[in-house]
C-alpha cells in the first residue's frame, strides 16, 4: 500500500469536493469510500491508486435509508445489501432484487457492502486487475486490450468493442436494470434524476469510461416504480461454485400474466455483457404470447442473437439461452 489522504466528510463537503473535482483544482485523483469492499482490493493491487479517499460514511443519515410508498420503492445509496436483501418488503414484493443481493458475495461482505458502490464496481477482468499486464484499455487507454487473444473464458459476449470485452461483474444491477429503475446522482449542481439504464457505458472507443457520472459526484439513491410484475421476478445466477463466486451467466427477470397471456415482461442478463443489460428484443418477442418453453426458447435466441464470441467464451451463448429459458420457466410456476 502506498500514502494517501483520508479524509471523513459529511454532504456539504461532498458537494465542495465535487465542484472542485469539476473544475479541476484538485490536482489530485479522489475516491469516495462507503464499503470499500472494491475500491480497498483495487487499492491494494495497485489497480487503482487515488492520492485522497473521502469517506462518506456520515452521508448515511440522509441517504441510508429503505421507504416504501405502496408505488414506489426506494433504496438509499448507502443502505448495506444485507439491509436491502433483509427488508420484508423488498423480500416480498421485489424478489428479484433480494435474491440478486443474497446471491452476491459472502455474508462479511454483503455486511458491509453499500447499493451504491455495488453498482459501480469493477470489473474482475484480471488484465485490469493485475498492473503487470500492460495491455488493458481500461486502465491505460491506447494500451491494448489483452483479453480478446489470451484468457477469456469469463468475458463479455455482449456489447463489445475491439477496444474491451471485460464483463461487468454485479447482480444488484441487473434488478434494477429490469425493474425500470430510476437513480438520484448528487453532484456541483445539486441533483438530478436519470433511468438507471443510462447510468452504465458500453466500452465503445473508451472503455475507461464506465459511466456518465461527472467527476466528484455521487449515487444518492434508487427508485423502483412498483408494477404488477414485480411480485413475478426472480434471479437465476449460474457460476463455477455456488458460493461467493461471480455470474458465468445470470438473468433478472420479471413477468405480468393475465388469462394465461404474458402481458409484460422484463429481461436483464448479467455475467455476459460489458454492463448491466436489458434484453428488449426478447421481450417484445413475448408479449402477447402464452407462455410455454417454444415461446422462451424463441426469446432467449434473441436475446443472445448479438453475441460475439471468442474461443475461450463461445460456451456462453449456448448456456445464455438455456438460463434464460429456465428462468422464465420458473417465473411462470411462481406462486404470487
Amino acid at each position: 500500500m502506498y500514502p494517501f489522504d483520508y479524509q471523513r466528510i459529511d454532504t456539504q463537503q461532498a458537494l465542495s469536493a465535487a465542484q472542485q473535482d469539476q473544475r479541476g483544482q484538485t490536482g489530485k485523483q479522489t475516491s469516495y469510500l462507503a464499503g470499500g469492499t472494491t475500491l480497498l482490493d483495487l487499492m491494494k493491487l495497485g489497480t487503482l491508486a487515488p492520492a485522497v479517499v473521502l469517506d462518506i460514511n456520515g452521508l448515511a443519515h440522509d441517504y441510508g435509508d429503505i421507504s416504501w410508498s405502496g408505488d414506489e420503492l426506494k433504496l438509499g445509496a448507502l443502505v448495506r445489501m444485507s439491509a436491502a436483501a433483509d427488508h420484508q418488503h423488498v423480500r416480498t414484493d421485489f424478489p428479484v432484487i433480494a435474491q440478486s443481493l443474497e446471491l452476491a458475495a459472502s455474508p462479511q461482505i454483503r455486511n458491509m457492502a453499500s447499493l451504491g458502490g455495488n453498482v459501480l464496481q469493477r470489473t474482475r477482468c484480471n488484465y485490469f486487475r493485475q498492473p503487470g499486464w500492460s495491455a488493458c484499455n481500461k486502465r491505460q487507454p491506447g494500451s491494448g486490450c489483452a483479453a480478446i487473444e489470451g484468457v477469456n473464458r469469463k468475458h463479455a459476449i455482449l456489447g463489445v468493442s475491439d477496444h474491451c470485452i471485460a464483463a461487468y461483474p454485479g447482480d444488484f444491477a441487473q434488478a434494477l436494470i429490469a425493474l425500470d429503475a430510476s437513480v438520484d446522482i448528487l453532484g456541483a449542481n445539486g441533483t438530478r434524476t436519470i433511468g438507471f439504464d443510462q447510468l452504465h457505458l458500453t466500452p465503445g472507443t473508451e472503455p475507461e469510461r464506465e459511466t456518465i457520472l461527472l467527476p466528484g459526484e455521487l449515487i444518492t439513491a434508487f427508485h423502483v416504480p412498483t408494477g404488477p410484475w414485480t411480485k413475478r421476478s426472480l434471479y437465476l445466477k449460474i457460476r463455477d461454485r455456488e458460493s461467493y463466486e461471480f455470474a458465468l451467466v445470470s438473468a433478472a427477470v420479471a413477468m405480468h400474466l393475465e388469462d394465461n397471456a404474458i402481458k409484460d415482461v422484463r429481461i436483464a442478463l448479467g455475467g455476459v455483457a460489458t454492463k448491466p443489460w436489458r434484453a428488449r428484443e426478447a421481450e417484445r418477442q413475448l408479449i402477447g404470447n402464452r407462455p410455454g418453453l417454444p415461446a422462451f426458447e424463441a426469446a432467449s435466441k434473441i436475446a443472445f442473437a448479438g453475441a460475439i464470441t471468442r474461443p475461450g467464451n463461445r460456451y456462453k451463448a449456448e448456456l445464455g439461452q438455456q438460463t434464460l429459458t429456465r428462468a422464465l420457466l420458473q417465473l411462470t410456476e411462481m406462486e404470487i
